[in-house]
């Protein structure tokens, strides 16, 4: 398999719907590493590393998020696989 490090901003009714929490779920469901933050400007920002169908089935799930969240877009940048990671955290 590939690997892959996408970059997220995604936007909607995504904070304070436990985005961030349900993402991690995602994440650690589908062997991807990184971490997720919310922003001030009421986005969410994540970064992926993974191989490349983890990563796209957690990309996926951002679409819809958790229950609550209403997703409105998800910008996604690609950027080189740097393996810097070993577990998918929330920063605060």
């Amino acid at each position: 398999m590939t690997k892959q490090r996408l970059h997220l901003f995604i936007s909607g009714k995504v904070q304070g719907v436990f985005f961030r929490q349900a993402m991690k779920v995602a994440a650690k469901k589908n062997h991807v590493f990184g971490w997720v933050k919310n922003l001030k400007d009421t986005r969410v920002e994540a970064v992926l590393e993974g191989d490349d169908v983890n990563v796209g089935n957690v990309v996926e799930w951002c679409h819809a998020g958790p229950a609550n969240a209403r997703v409105d877009d998800v910008e996604i940048r690609n950027e080189k696989y740097k393996n810097e990671f070993t577990k998918f955290d929330v920063l605060y």
